[in-house]
């Protein structure tokens, strides 16, 4: 449960190796939550974040997460709120960039990377409702993308992708309203992380600690909600979005 100031006892982060969910567990580890299981393909290669955690205050355990084993997520899901008793937030961060050249050429490769982004979140976040709702409560935030806003050519398969997440979670937080259950939906500009590296910066560029202040401040103020960050975002996407087609084809985006 939140603790008397409203922040969050304990979360589960999907994704723990994600530049941007380490940086929204920073920061809730500041804001006085004390319970944090990273759930990661490669949990040994998290042991310096976790000892920086506890440095921090935090109780901190990792657990094998594969997100293209759908089948196993349930089973997973399962297991940590069993050992936890009560899980206040899950986060799930994790998601593949890939190239949009290679995609063209490969189209194994572009579902493949899909299924990650896409199959692997539904199957996730599906397992976190069903418990969130047998406990009674809880925030669940999705890392969503502006790239989902409107399908790209230079990334179309990343931002389709990140589209049927959006509406997915925006579809799942309606279906848990009723059970006092929030989703935040988090769509983030371009963020300088080891996914985005050696890629050229484009205006309104952020940082992993930027979003994560904007993310923490959401779940503070409670309720479902759609967090854009940078906020101007919100009106550049807008523009974009009400483009007719013709003319958005001659941006080189």
């Amino acid at each position: 449960m939140r603790d008397a100031l409203g922040s969050v006892q304990s979360v589960l982060v999907l994704g723990g190796g994600s530049d941007i969910g380490r940086a929204i567990v920073r920061a809730l580890v500041a804001d006085r939550t004390r319970t944090v299981i990273l759930a990661a393909r490669d949990p040994d290669a998290l042991a310096e974040t976790c000892e920086e955690l506890r440095r921090a205050g935090a109780q901190t355990e990792t657990v094998a997460f594969d997100a293209v084993d759908t089948a196993a997520h349930p089973d997973l899901i399962d297991r940590v709120f069993d050992s936890q008793g009560d899980i206040d937030l899950a986060l799930v961060a994790f998601g593949v960039l890939g190239s949009q050249p290679e995609f063209l050429g490969d189209p194994a490769s572009a579902a493949a990377s899909v299924h990650v982004n896409f199959t692997g979140a539904t199957a996730a976040l599906l397992a976190v409702a069903s418990r969130m709702r047998r406990q009674g409560h809880g925030t669940i935030v999705v890392l969503s993308s502006v790239a989902g806003e409107r399908a790209r050519r230079s990334n179309f398969v990343y931002g389709s992708a990140k589209a049927g997440l959006d509406a997915f979670a925006q579809g799942l937080a309606d279906e848990l309203a009723p059970s006092g259950i929030d989703v935040i939906v988090v769509r983030p500009g371009m963020v300088r992380t080891k996914m985005t590296e050696g890629m050229d910066a484009v205006p309104l560029t952020t940082t992993p600690e930027a979003v994560a202040e904007d993310v923490v401040a959401a779940i503070r103020r409670g309720g479902s909600r759609t967090v854009w960050s940078p906020p101007a975002l919100r009106y550049v996407m807008t523009v974009l979005r009400l483009l007719p087609r013709p003319l958005f084809r001659r941006l080189d985006l």
